[in-house]
């Protein structure tokens, strides 16, 4: 039945979709990492809390026709609404392909709506993920382990079997956790990455396998790196994000509130926090977020693992 609708009718229904999602994906970038509830309120402006009508909250053409300004109070919106909001419309489309290229004439529709809908929920999810941590540096559990979960759940209804995920998944976090936060910390003492790091690797073996997680740490590497150096060159220097500095300002006007044993405490948990502690020089000590890397080498592999796999076997044993 799917599959005989036209390519126009479940190209706009995905896209629109993906849309209406993405505008709530603004909400959950917003609220999430701030620790707020993401179904309530309703939106509202983030300058002075007036709730927002529905007319002006339609994906990406409400920010077009306010000129970027919200009409209750005239504060700049910032482009980061109709960015996050037209990537869920992209998102919506690139899924409904690879859902529809994976299909076969005898492919039931409950699996074509599941499988469309695990997969736009996952890469909404990494969306999510890339602009909290551009922001705030952290990777929240909610989309890490609650994406693995989903991962894991939907099993049955994708090209993978129970021991390839469950593999994938346990490897995709040693391969962080072990190297990076446990020996790590023994030489440096201090973790070379940080916990979220090795969630989402879990993550990514949950849907990918041990080589979608491989495949996304070695290609997260490589672009992170050659993202850092253009971002040096140019200017001269990587800034942490400035509310990643409210937080540690935050945290050492608290400490300097407390006395004793809880003072005491209270700095032993600053001092394991590598983000509580003020930068140091070098390229090797930059603080560049490496979930967005991770999350891009997870869509990469996602939508162009087999190709990429292709040239790579043609390039290393040609015919």
């Amino acid at each position: 039945m799917i599959l005989e609708l036209p390519a126009w009718f479940l190209a706009t229904v995905a896209v629109s979709l993906g849309l209406a999602l993405g505008s709530f994906l603004n909400v959950v970038v917003h609220r999430l990492p701030r620790g707020e509830n993401v179904a309530y309120p309703a939106s509202r402006c983030p300058a002075c809390g007036s709730p927002i009508r529905a007319y002006d909250n339609v994906p990406v053409f409400s920010w077009l026709v306010l000129r970027g300004r919200a009409r209750c109070c005239r504060a700049k919106i910032s482009p980061r609404y109709p960015l996050v909001e037209a990537l869920g419309g992209l998102t919506g489309w690139a899924v409904l392909e690879k859902v529809l290229g994976d299909a076969t004439t005898g492919t039931p529709d409950h699996v074509l709506i599941l499988s469309f809908s695990a997969y736009l929920i996952l890469c909404l999810g990494l969306i999510a993920l890339v602009f909290i941590d551009l922001e705030f540096m952290i990777l929240p559990d909610e989309i890490t382990l609650g994406g693995a979960a989903l991962g894991l759940a939907t099993v049955p209804i994708r090209d993978i079997t129970w021991t390839e995920a469950l593999v994938g998944a346990a490897s995709g976090f040693f391969l962080v956790w072990l190297p990076f936060h446990v020996g790590y910390r023994l030489l440096r003492g201090h973790a070379g990455m940080g916990l979220g790091d090795a969630k989402l690797l879990l993550l990514a073996g949950a849907w990918l396998g041990w080589k979608g997680a491989v495949f996304a740490l070695l290609a997260g590497a490589v672009q992170g790196t050659v993202v850092a150096v253009v971002v040096l060159v140019a200017r001269g220097g990587i800034d942490e994000p400035p509310a990643v500095k409210a937080e540690r300002e935050a945290l050492r006007a608290e400490l300097e509130t407390l006395e004793g044993e809880e003072r005491r405490a209270f700095q032993q948990e600053l001092d394991a926090d590598p983000l509580a502690q003020e930068p140091s020089g070098g390229f090797g000590k930059i603080r560049l977020p490496f979930g967005p890397f991770l999350a891009l080498g997870i869509v990469e592999y996602l939508f162009f693992g087999d190709l990429l796999v292709e040239r790579y076997l043609e390039m290393t044993w040609p015919a």
